[in-house]
């Protein structure tokens, strides 16, 4: 089974990923499926080139619950795979050779696996960033905003007192100058950052298996509201809040919280797993991490945002990781 196509990848490597690219469509044969599990046991690089390919694939959603959840032998997973899809949706879109299944479901709407593509609520938000990409708005007349990438931001209804915007994922900077009794509210999660006249940023991206909210005030004064928790914050201030509750206020520097309105991200003492989730932010596709113990090491450094490709070369240099390149931008990083 061979698809055709430029890629970084090895012949056993890109026959691999082509293998299961076709038995995850929905379209194999049960001669197919016979075929694949021959191709796969010829030799150890084939099955270890399979099995990274198919690792790939298992984090996207339903197709990884399919091909994991299911009891029996590699065929008959594969082939119950197929008919399942079949039976959802016969149509598979493999955007640019990648690892990209487009399926008929709640899940990939709402929930859409690895990030790869924007759910429901980021798409029907007012302003939107993509991938590496930043904008500047202005809101309510007199509000400026500047959106950091992979970003969604919400207009919602204002009361007599309040303008009001929902950061329903990414990152923002807001600045408002002081209207008299109105203030500014940004919600994120499940809290409320308020201000009458301030300079601040929120945030609310997943870490791990986390989704905290940060806010860092650089200037004025700002309210952050959790349940019955309220937290004032004085410039050089930031705290955090999640399900868990509100943080304790802490002090940062104003210059490195902001690197990221210059084009800068840094890591100081950050774990591997945290760094490449900030990583993909920036760059298109995907970095997946094979290692547990990999993820566990720590990364310094500063690098320009619209160069992310070259801070996997120094990933590779500085951990003596390997570095495996698929279609669509993908790396497997072990």
């Amino acid at each position: 089974m061979k698809d055709h196509r430029r890629t970084d990848l090895n012949p056993i490597q890109d026959e691999a990923v082509g293998w299961v690219q076709k038995l995850v469509s929905g379209e194999a044969t049960p001669a197919e499926i016979e075929a694949a599990e021959r191709w796969r046991v010829q030799s150890p690089a084939h099955a270890a080139a399979f099995d990274a390919a198919e690792r790939v694939w298992s984090e996207f959603g339903a197709a990884g619950r399919a091909l994991h959840g299911l009891k029996g032998d590699f065929a008959s997973t594969l082939d119950t795979l197929g008919k399942s899809r079949r039976t959802l949706n016969r149509r598979a879109v493999l955007g640019g050779g990648a690892a990209t299944v487009a399926v008929a479901s709640v899940y990939g709407v709402i929930d859409p696996p690895l990030g790869l593509w924007p759910s429901l609520s980021e798409l029907n938000a007012d302003y939107r960033t993509g991938t590496g990409e930043q904008r500047n708005v202005t809101f309510a007349n007199e509000i400026a905003i500047n959106l950091n990438t992979q970003t969604s931001l919400a207009v919602r209804t204002a009361t007599v007192a309040e303008d009001r915007v929902e950061l329903v994922s990414g990152e923002a900077s807001f600045a408002t100058p002081f209207r008299g009794a109105r203030s500014l509210v940004v919600l994120a999660a499940n809290g409320r950052t308020v201000t009458e006249s301030g300079k601040f940023d929120v945030r609310y991206t997943t870490i791990g298996e986390r989704s905290p909210v940060s806010v860092t005030c650089f200037g004025g004064r700002v309210r952050i509201e959790h349940g019955a928790d309220v937290a004032d914050l004085q410039p050089g201030q930031r705290v955090r809040y999640d399900d868990a509750g509100l943080g304790q206020v802490a002090a940062v520097d104003p210059v490195v919280a902001s690197d990221w309105q210059r084009g800068i991200v840094e890591f100081h003492n950050t774990p591997l797993t945290e760094a490449v989730e900030e990583i993909n932010r920036y760059r298109p596709g995907r970095i997946v991490l094979m290692s547990k113990t990999l993820g566990e090491k720590q990364l310094n450094g500063r690098f320009r945002i619209d160069q992310m490709e070259k801070v996997l070369l120094q990933l590779e240099y500085a951990f003596n990781a390997k570095l495996q390149r698929l279609p669509g931008g993908i790396v497997l990083l072990s």
